[in-house]
């Protein structure tokens, strides 16, 4: 007969088991009933795309992008603190955590498939609103070029140039690829968040406690440069240096994901930047998931 597996066989590291608790953790959170706040979201950008019919057409499509990208970036920062700030407690409180853990399954695969679910669920939601934002977007824009067009006519000015002039303005005010960009670096900016609470999380009291704790952040992330401009800026280059990068660390940054105000202006985002905030993004959740790992192979269950 055949020994059973070793307890060090199983206990190496399997993206199979990482995959597995990933997909758990997404169907868990979808029954906590997260998918309220997408609807809540599509609800906010269909409101928005026929509201505001006295500015002017140009005007109309960036608010449609500011109260798009203000909703998205609200809603889905609160996904992350709240999603993960409840998955240990939820799972100390049914017992599944005690369940995995009591299986060879090491802590570390149990928090990366943790956030793996989170970031599956903020990926897969922030998908679908883009797809309903550029529907709802090129509706919009192709309704205004239609209505331009028809008092061109009505005032006997359809010239070709006229045409083509205001179906480049719309287009540039309009769906461009920028906007996909923009949604990417929220995702960023939400993973990013969502790691900061998981470390938040393995080490905190009660849920209310972790919730809180992430909203500081995400406000003291947001505070960064004002820190620094009205602290930092007075002291020495060394000192300026040391302690701006030990804010960085200690509390990330959320200003570098912010690129929203360029896409709405309709400038190009170039692929350096989008790569250099995405690897800004990896370092952070990395360390915060590192960290979070260091705390919670010492609590005790």
């Amino acid at each position: 007969m055949s020994s059973a597996p070793s307890r060090s066989a199983y206990s190496s590291f399997s993206p199979g088991r990482i995959w597995t608790m990933a997909t758990h953790t997404v169907t868990q959170l979808i029954r906590m009933r997260i998918l309220v706040f997408m609807g809540i979201i599509s609800m906010v950008i269909v409101i928005a795309a026929f509201a505001f019919p006295a500015v002017s057409p140009e005007q109309q499509l960036k608010l449609l992008k500011d109260w798009t990208f203000g909703a998205l970036k609200i809603f889905f920062i609160i996904i992350a603190i709240a999603a993960t700030g409840l998955l240990l407690p939820r799972d100390l409180e049914d017992r599944t955590l005690y369940t995995t853990l009591s299986k060879p399954v090491p802590r570390y695969e149990y928090l990366i498939g943790k956030l793996l679910g989170v970031m599956l669920l903020l990926g897969g939601g922030l998908l679908l609103m883009d797809l309903v934002f550029s529907l709802m977007l090129y509706l919009k824009q192709s309704l205004i070029i239609s209505s331009q067009i028809a008092a061109l006519e009505k005032e006997q000015a359809a010239t070709p140039e006229n045409i083509a002039f205001i179906k480049d303005l719309n287009s540039r005010f309009g769906l461009t690829y920028s906007l996909h960009s923009a949604v990417w670096a929220i995702f960023l900016q939400a993973s990013v968040v969502a790691a900061v609470s998981l470390l938040i999380s393995c080490f905190a009291s009660s849920t209310l406690f972790t919730i809180l704790v992430g909203i500081a952040f995400v406000i003291a992330g947001h505070g960064q440069s004002l820190l620094r401009e009205w602290f930092l800026d007075k002291m020495s280059g060394f000192w300026q240096k040391s302690l701006s990068g030990a804010i960085a660390v200690f509390c990330p940054d959320l200003t570098l994901f912010d690129l929203a105000e360029p896409a709405i202006r309709g400038e190009v985002i170039p692929l350096g930047v989008l790569t250099e905030v995405s690897g800004i993004a990896l370092l952070y959740i990395v360390g915060y998931t590192s960290v979070a790992y260091l705390f919670f192979v010492e609590k005790e269950l």
